[in-house]
């Protein structure tokens, strides 16, 4: 009986090592392939655009003034 349950052990451990063996392996595989497919799409950045009316200038002082309030609360 002490036989079978290691026998059965050695089995299940086999087969979850085989899977996960077999996981990585595809993967590996399929990481290969979409990351050759990424390079030939690849695109340099380009700059963000901003909203009509919104200068990058005014957007930068809305950011240091929700910042500044931000740090005025946490003081309070």
């Amino acid at each position: 009986m002490l036989l079978e349950g290691v026998n059965l052990m050695v089995v299940g451990m086999t087969t979850v090592f085989s899977f996960l063996a077999l996981l990585v392996i595809v993967l590996e595989v399929s990481a290969r392939i979409f990351q050759r497919g990424t390079d030939a799409e690849a695109q340099p950045a380009t700059v963000a655009m901003t909203p009509s009316g919104m200068s990058p200038v005014r957007g930068s002082e809305e950011i240091a003034v929700v910042l500044a309030a931000v740090e005025a609360h946490r003081r309070r």
